[in-house]
C-alpha cells in the first residue's frame, strides 16, 4: 500500500492512504484515458515486457522522502505523484521479481532534521531496501550520512553538487540534474542567447542557491561573463527589495536568481515594482507552474533551464520521447495535470531502483550497489543516465533545454 506519512517524533506520525481508486481526474482525450490502463507497466522495466503476472512474497518495500508541505512543497507534491502513479502501474503488471512494490512515502516538511527522522524510520522501522530523496538539497544531504552508514542505496532528486561530489558518495546517486549542469545551460544563455557580459546573482543563503553561487563563480570565465555584485537572501523571505535595490546599483546587464519558489518569485514581483527591466535568469528550482501563479504577471519573460519534459518535442532520442508522451498521458488522467521537472525526478528515482533490483535480481545492497553502478544508456524522463563507480550523477548538460515564459505559459527559448 502506498502511503504518505509526516516524519516527526515516531509517536505522532499519521499515516494517511493515498490511493483512492484508479480512475483519477481525467481531463484529457479518449488518448489520455486509455494511457492509464492499469496493465501497462513503465517503460524499461521487466514488467513492462512480461504485463502481468501474480504477485507473490513478501512487498519490496522502497522509501522515499519528499517535501509535501512547507516552502519545497511544489517539488516534492509532483515527485510524490510520480511514485504513486510508478508503483500503482508496476504492481498492475506484475509487481518487480514478481513481488509487489511497496513504496511508502514520508514528508520532511521542507526540514532537514525531519528528513533525518523519516530515513531512520525507512530504515528501521519499515526496512526499506533503498531510499528516495529527499526533494531539497539540505534534507538530502543530512539523509545521505545515514544511508551511508547503513550501506543502503539512495537516490538523490536534488540538485547540489556537493550531495555527489563530497563523501560519503559510496551509496548515492542522483537523477536531477546537478547545479553544475543547470549552470552551465543558464550562463551559456547569457553569453549567447541573452549576448551580455555582466551580471548580477541574487541568491537562496541554502545549500541549494549557495551551490548554484559557487557553479556560476567557476564557469563565468569560460563565457566571458562578469559577475559584477552578488547578494543572499533567506528562503522564507518575503521582500527583496533591498536586496534588488543593492545589486541594481552595480548596473548589471542581466539578473540571475538561484532558488526554489517562492523567493524567485518574490523577487519576480519585486523588480517589477521597482521598475527595473532587466533580463531575468532563473534556476531549475524554478520549472514549475507555481512560480508563474506566485509571481503572476510578473513572471513574463522570466527565462530558466529544465529536463525536456515540459517540451518533448525537443526530444531526438526516440525511447526517451515515447516515454515521455506516455508519461505526460497517464500522468494528467490520472491527477488532472501536467507532469513537470520535479515529476521526472520522482519518476526516474523508482525507476533506477527497480532497473538495478531486476538487473541484480536481488535486493541486497552490495548486489544493488553494483547494479547501479553499471548501469548504462538507461532512458529516464529526466534523460539518458550512465553511473560508474565514479559517475553517481548520470545526465549531461544536453539534457536541458532553456524555458521562457510568455503569455503566463512555457516556450522554448532556445
Amino acid at each position: 500500500m502506498h502511503k504518505i506519512l509526516v516524519a516527526a517524533v515516531a509517536a505522532c506520525l499519521v499515516v494517511v492512504v493515498l490511493f483512492s481508486g484508479c480512475g483519477g481526474t481525467t481531463t484529457g482525450s479518449s488518448e489520455a484515458s486509455a494511457g492509464t490502463d492499469a496493465t501497462t507497466a513503465p517503460a524499461g522495466t521487466a514488467a513492462a515486457d512480461s504485463q502481468g503476472g501474480q504477485l507473490t512474497g513478501d512487498p519490496i518495500v522502497i522509501g522515499a522522502v519528499v517535501s509535501t508541505t512547507g516552502p519545497n512543497a511544489p517539488l516534492g507534491e509532483p515527485e510524490r505523484m510520480a511514485l504513486e502513479l510508478f508503483e500503482k502501474q508496476i504492481n498492475a503488471a506484475g509487481g518487480v521479481l514478481g513481488r509487489p512494490l511497496d513504496v511508502v512515502v514520508l514528508d520532511d516538511q521542507s526540514n532537514a532534521k525531519e528528513a533525518v527522522t523519516a530515513t531512520q524510520r525507512l530504515l528501521q522501522q519499515e526496512k526499506a531496501v533503498a531510499v528516495i530523496g529527499a526533494s531539497g538539497s539540505a534534507s538530502t544531504l543530512a539523509m545521505k550520512a545515514i544511508t551511508a552508514q547503513a550501506g543502503i542505496p539512495q537516490i538523490a532528486m536534488a540538485a547540489s553538487n556537493n550531495i555527489t561530489s563530497e563523501p560519503p558518495s559510496d551509496w548515492i546517486w542522483r537523477v536531477a540534474p546537478e547545479d553544475d549542469l543547470a549552470v552551465e545551460r543558464a550562463v551559456s544563455h547569457v553569453a549567447e542567447g541573452l549576448r551580455v557580459t555582466k551580471i548580477a546573482v541574487l541568491y537562496d543563503e541554502n545549500a541549494f542557491g549557495s551551490s548554484g553561487l559557487a557553479q556560476i563563480e567557476k564557469v563565468k570565465d569560460r563565457y566571458g561573463i562578469e559577475v559584477v555584485a552578488k547578494e543572499s537572501y533567506k528562503t522564507d523571505e518575503t521582500d527583496l527589495t533591498a536586496q534588488l535595490t543593492k545589486l541594481k546599483g552595480s548596473n548589471p546587464e542581466a539578473l540571475i536568481v538561484w532558488g526554489t519558489n517562492p523567493g524567485p518569485a518574490v523577487a519576480a514581483k519585486n523588480l517589477k515594482q521597482l521598475a527595473w527591466d532587466i533580463p531575468y535568469v532563473g534556476s531549475h528550482g524554478i520549472a514549475n507552474a507555481k512560480f508563474i501563479e506566485l509571481a503572476g504577471e510578473a513572471a513574463e519573460g522570466v527565462t530558466f533551464p529544465t529536463t525536456k519534459i515540459l517540451f518533448p518535442e525537443s526530444i531526438t532520442d526516440p525511447e526517451q520521447k515515447a516515454l515521455i508522451e506516455k508519461l505526460i498521458t497517464d500522468y494528467t488522467a490520472e491527477f488532472g495535470q501536467a507532469p513537470n521537472h520535479f515529476s521526472s525526478h520522482g519518476w526516474d528515482g523508482i525507476a533506477v531502483l527497480v532497473a538495478a533490483i531486476e538487473q541484480a535480481k536481488s535486493t541486497e545492497p552490495a548486489a544493488l550497489q553494483a547494479a547501479l553502478n553499471g548501469l548504462t544508456d538507461f532512458t529516464g524522463a529526466d534523460g539518458i543516465f550512465t553511473y560508474t563507480a565514479t559517475d553517481h550523477d548520470g545526465l549531461k548538460v544536453d539534457d536541458l533545454i532553456m524555458v521562457r515564459v510568455e503569455g503566463g505559459k512555457w516556450a522554448l527559448a532556445q
